[in-house]
């Protein structure tokens, strides 16, 4: 965005001090903005239909899953731990 921000700003301002008529001067920006502004949009839609076809409900299962698993994993790991400290405090 920021690229193609400064073309359109530099683009703006070669045609400003370009000799040229006024008439001529702004019909000149108006098709670099209305060609930045397409660029924008095509942009936009090809990000959009990127994000669309995300799969979210797979996406989320998995993450799901993955969480359930290193629970149990936290799980066990502090059963163990448990068990240790009663072993350790059984001895005094």
């Amino acid at each position: 965005m920021a690229l193609l921000a400064g073309v359109a700003i530099g683009a703006a301002i070669g045609i400003l001090v370009a000799p040229d008529k006024g008439s001529n001067t702004r019909g000149k920006i108006k098709d670099g903005i209305d060609d930045a502004k397409k660029g924008i949009k095509d942009k936009y839609n090809t990000a959009k239909d990127k994000v669309s076809k995300v799969d979210v409900e797979g996406t989320y299962d998995d993450l799901v899953s993955t969480l359930s698993s290193k629970s149990e994993d936290v799980i066990s790991f502090l059963e163990s731990k448990l068990t240790n400290l009663k072993k350790e405090v059984s001895k005094f």
